[in-house]
């Protein structure tokens, strides 16, 4: 049986549109593209719902880059503990407050105190074991590496390819912007799907996908099902949010059809 598989974009700390997307797909298999954390106004509970998932066996788990943020600090604070390298000390301080500049500042708002020497658990669980790129087949297998048979590729920001400015082309996946494309992928793959650049529609630039529409302030989140080797199904969760924000996102590419589904409370389209 071929298992229905939709890929989640940046969710940034709304909880609220995650239970919509679960609602719209009971039976679903879900990809998170990461950036499901800070900038929002729940992080923790997003968290929550995401591992609680993935110990369901209902879903993978991907790096953004402002998960990258988050556990660099924290890798290196860690790693401190066990040398008390003051090299260590340093860069876990600039690492943590590199996050913090970049939307870590609202998990310290949420969680009231937020600090490397008392890191929350739950969210360092989290951060641990997240993948970075992923295939998914036509019967909705998720593969770590390039199948034989044809798949859609799935990372946060581009396809893995070595960059001047991130020479780690696992690293590239995550930081890369679509004018930076088009981006080689691996024989075999149709497509691929990211989140990290917002657009005010979803769109299409060669064979990449751009699903990312600001959920976090626009209430819109793009929710990709994967169907074999055409491109996929986008079902756009229209909820509380300022939809006339997504204004400010840049429009490239082709758009791609939506179907929109409003949620209880959305402002008027």
């Amino acid at each position: 049986m071929t298992r229905q598989v939709v890929v989640i974009p940046d969710l940034h700390g709304r909880p609220d549109l995650l239970d919509a997307a679960l609602a719209e797909y009971p039976e679903a298999y879900f990809v998170s593209l990461g950036d499901a954390i800070d900038r929002g106004p729940r992080s923790m509970k997003v968290v929550e719902k995401l591992l609680a998932l993935k110990k369901e066996g209902r879903a993978t788990l991907l790096m953004g880059n402002h998960e990258l943020m988050a556990a660099s600090g924290l890798r290196w604070y860690r790693q401190y503990l066990g040398t008390h390298d003051m090299g260590d000390y340093r860069r876990a301080i600039e690492g943590f407050r590199s996050w913090m500049r970049a939307g870590g500042e609202t998990v310290r708002s949420e969680l009231g105190s937020l600090t490397l020497e008392q890191f929350p658990a739950l969210l360092e669980e989290y951060l641990q074991d997240l993948g970075r790129v992923v295939y998914v087949t036509e019967d909705g297998e998720v593969h770590d590496q390039p199948p034989a048979a044809p798949s859609v590729l799935i990372a946060h920001a581009s396809p893995p390819v070595r960059h001047q400015q991130y020479p780690d082309a696992m690293t590239a996946a995550l930081w890369l912007r679509p004018f930076e494309g088009p981006f080689p992928m691996p024989d075999g793959v149709v497509y691929s799907v990211h989140g990290h650049t917002p657009v005010p529609v979803p769109a299409r630039m060669g064979r990449h996908l751009y699903i990312d529409m600001g959920a976090y302030e626009t209430g819109r989140l793009a929710l990709a099902e994967i169907r074999g080797s055409g491109l996929p199904k986008i079902t756009v969760l229209c909820g509380r949010g300022k939809p006339s924000l997504g204004s400010k996102y840049p429009r490239f590419g082709e758009p791609v059809s939506v179907e929109a589904v409003d949620l209880p409370g959305s402002p008027p389209r």
